[in-house]
């Protein structure tokens, strides 16, 4: 068996970088599993029991053992659910996915559907990142006292209060 560091730095290289047809053997723990995805055991045994990962490989022991294939499905469940996307729809996603290649439109949907929200979001966020860089810019301002050609520290403060 592989020491528990070497183990993580292989696993971490399959989640990181999923190839097209990932190796099914089992060979990764659900801790080095968790230190790599930066999902918790708890997470990771959730997502088996709701679907959205097929049941996972168990040693003789009992003990969860994950493939490459698991962390690559893992890789792409991380990045939805970091752009927002509902577990309700990754679990529609991975359901479509095993109806087979008769559902391919249908999963295309689902994203391109999902790709519009995150791009709205994403546009939102920008607006509001300009907000915040007025702001900042309001307050690298100097707020001199007043003699005729600046802000008084008044009108300063009642623009800080008008804008919040």
């Amino acid at each position: 068996m592989a020491e528990p560091e070497q183990g993580t730095a292989v696993c971490a290289g399959a989640l990181g970088t999923p190839a097209p047809g990932p190796d099914r053997t089992a060979g990764h723990s659900i801790s080095e599993v968790a230190a790599v995805s930066g999902l918790s055991a708890h997470t990771l045994r959730w997502y088996e029991r709701i679907g959205l990962l097929e049941p996972v490989d168990r040693s003789h022991a009992g003990q969860r053992r994950y493939s490459d294939a698991d962390l690559a499905r893992l890789a792409f469940l991380t990045k939805l659910r970091l752009t927002g996307m509902p577990v309700a729809d990754m679990v529609r996603y991975v359901e479509l996915l095993r109806a087979g290649d008769g559902t391919r439109a249908q999963r295309r949907e689902l994203l391109v559907a999902h790709r519009e929200e995150v791009r709205q979001r994403l546009a939102d966020l920008h607006a509001t990142l300009a907000v915040i860089d007025l702001k900042i810019e309001h307050y690298g301002t100097p707020v001199l006292p007043a003699d005729g050609d600046g802000e008084t520290r008044e009108q300063h403060s009642a623009q800080d209060r008008k804008s919040a």
